[in-house]
């Protein structure tokens, strides 16, 4: 049996307004987009079904999710929040954060984590990671990823590879560069 599909890469500022919930709300399960959007994804995977080409698929992804995209809008200080932190590559500290905002650290962190599901620490350290996953990947070194990263020494660099990858920032270097 032959399987093709669109695969969609979402921000978590993207997802929140496209899948019309906010992460919480889903509560870490797998949902299909079928009970999120109902008879419209229906729809748009029978259209998807019956394209003959994949630039016309993606057309009609494209156009769905342009449709899609009158869903709820986040709060702008967290939309805010979120674009500093990407911007700022996760080298932002929480209480910087929440004044740019003019909130308390405590609202911050509530607001945000109901709209993005996480926390804008918890982000912060994703969005960083994910800066030193591609400088890894890149070849640089564990002691220039963590220095360039904004991580406070290799072993904090170290440390959030372990949590986060299961291995050394070495052997994810080596799956990185053998896997791609």
């Amino acid at each position: 049996m032959r399987v093709e599909c669109v695969e969609v890469r979402l921000s978590p500022r993207a997802a929140y307004g496209l899948l019309g919930v906010s992460p919480p709300e889903l509560d870490g399960s797998i949902t299909s987009l079928a009970d999120l959007w109902g008879a419209p994804e229906r729809r748009l995977r029978e259209r998807l079904t019956e394209a003959t080409t994949w630039q016309e698929r993606l057309a009609l992804t494209e156009e769905f999710l342009t449709e899609r995209a009158a869903a709820p809008s986040m709060a702008p200080e967290v939309a805010a929040a979120w674009d500093t932190i990407v911007a700022r590559r996760g080298r932002i500290r929480v209480g910087d954060l929440a004044a740019s905002c003019g909130w308390s650290r405590k609202r911050l962190r509530t607001r945000f984590h109901a709209q993005l599901g996480l926390t804008p620490k918890r982000a912060a350290m994703l969005v960083r990671f994910d800066h030193a996953v591609r400088a890894l990947r890149a070849g640089e070194s564990a002691s220039t990823v963590a220095l360039t990263c904004g991580y406070a020494d290799q072993p904090h660099l170290h440390r959030d590879v372990a949590a986060l990858a299961g291995c050394t920032p070495g052997a994810l270097a080596h799956r990185l560069t053998s896997a791609g």
